[in-house]
């Protein structure tokens, strides 16, 4: 009996430790970040020191030299420029525009406004139109016959019903994106979209639009949500005309990096593990929550693991992606030379919804990967991931699963916040909180971990 009750503690504990291991193991990456981490530094360097650094720009040139230089002061064994052509949009000079209506006298308001990223200008004489209000497709549609000259204003709000506000977001873009064409299918001379929000402030918000080669282009500009509940409320009782100035076009595509640092599998040198953030951002902001605070969690996975003495056992790759805001030409590249290399990637991991506090991941595989994950929440938890998610992952990584059908997860962190600074003047330094900041690289360092030792 006593040798059968030592047998079973044997077998129990064998059970046991290999959690007991990975439990302390992560607890060791997590102690290292949160006690000696660089990414709120690193994060102060990027968005202070380099600023906006739209695809195309000086400061993109800026930011990707400034990334392989910290991503081998993190410890990348090797690190290299990864060139892609990328589009070349500038804003070329400031956006203006006022509202023209009359109430018991002539009045003029200025808009709080930014033209979208990808649009094309007015010319320099600017444009001027009467405004028609629509609330969606649907509205735009049966109002057709009103549009044609008109400068067409999509008030479509966020659906403040939906608690993650990604799923606002994801059902409100669609009339930045495809709303010029839209409008100008109908004789619209122009577009003005209610930023992609629920903020209470009045900052606008840009982002890319998408241009159908069928219609003319016509110039399009976000605006800021007080403006646009005020220039609604006008719209209902008296017409309205609006002037808009800008000056977006572009320039011949150019050459742009994706920045990589590697550390080298010592068992599965084959098999490689992708971690990243995007390097770019709009014109119009520092680019902090979107996405530099992903871009130094990603190295702080790095740095974390050289500092503790970690030797991966699969290859892991550490990637600031080129041109995530208006073209997705970094992830495609990396994609397409993975491929023309015939390399086996096995896993993707992408930060790019803001350094806010960690709530969890999302997640696109097969059943059997996506279980395996939620075998590892016990040991994720204790750090803020609560929740994994089926779909998701990034569009940087994207084109892996496209080509190779990688298993993908991406980074969720409390979203309430994100969408009242994304593609804003106030997504700044100042606007990420540094134990967030870090706790969201802790929590990448342990999937990682995970994903390194079992594999996916």
């Amino acid at each position: 009996m006593k040798s059968a009750a030592f047998l079973l503690i044997f077998l129990l504990a064998g059970t046991v430790l290999p959690a007991q291991e990975d439990s302390a193991m992560i607890r060791k990456i997590a102690n290292e970040i949160l006690q000696n981490g660089k990414a709120y530094d690193n994060l102060r360097v990027l968005t202070k020191q380099i600023g906006p650094r739209l695809a195309g720009s000086s400061g993109m040139v800026k930011a990707e030299a400034w990334g392989e230089k910290t991503m081998k002061a993190s410890g990348a064994e090797k690190t290299w420029m990864q060139e892609c052509m990328v589009p070349h949009w500038v804003r070329g000079g400031v956006d203006e525009a006022y509202a023209d209506y009359t109430s018991t006298k002539a009045v003029r308001k200025k808009l709080d406004i930014v033209a979208l990223g990808n649009s094309a200008g007015t010319g320099a004489k600017g444009l001027k139109a009467q405004v028609i209000e629509v609330t969606s497709f649907d509205d735009l549609e049966q109002k057709k016959a009103q549009v044609k000259g008109k400068i067409v204003f999509y008030n479509y709000k966020f659906n403040p019903t939906f608690v993650n506000t990604f799923e606002a977001y994801s059902d409100a873009n669609k009339y930045r994106g495809r709303g010029p064409s839209a409008a100008s299918q109908h004789g619209a001379v122009g577009v003005i979209v209610r930023s992609m929000s629920h903020s209470t402030d009045n900052n606008p918000h840009t982002g890319g639009t998408r241009y159908d080669s069928a219609y003319p282009v016509i110039p399009a500009v976000a605006i800021g949500l007080r403006d646009a509940d005020e220039l609604s409320e006008i719209l209902k009782t008296k017409p309205a005309t609006v002037f808009l100035k800008t000056n977006g076009h572009f320039l011949p595509d150019t050459i742009g990096h994706n920045v990589i640092g590697e550390l080298t599998g010592s068992k599965y040198p084959d098999e490689i593990i992708t971690i990243g953030g995007h390097l770019d951002s709009w014109d119009n902001c520092e680019g902090a929550h979107d996405d530099g605070a992903g871009c130094v969690q990603t190295m702080e996975v790095l740095r974390s693991f050289v500092a503790i003495g970690y030797k991966p056992q699969r290859t892991i790759r550490f990637v600031l992606f080129a041109n995530e805001e208006n073209g997705t030409r970094g992830g495609q590249k990396y994609a397409a030379e993975a491929k023309l290399k015939n390399e086996k990637h096995i896993f993707a991991l992408e930060s790019d919804e803001g350094g806010f506090t960690p709530r969890g991941f999302n997640m696109t595989g097969t059943d059997e990967q996506y279980q395996k994950m939620l075998n590892w929440k016990p040991l994720l938890a204790h750090y803020g991931t609560g929740e994994i998610a089926r779909g998701g992952g990034g569009a940087d990584i994207g084109p892996l699963n496209r080509t190779f059908k990688t298993p993908l997860a991406g980074l969720f962190p409390d979203s309430q916040r994100y969408f009242d600074i994304h593609h804003s003047r106030n997504d700044v330094f100042e606007n990420v909180n540094k134990r967030e900041l870090e706790l969201g690289a802790v929590n990448m360092a342990a999937l990682i971990y995970l994903i390194d030792k079992y594999g996916l």
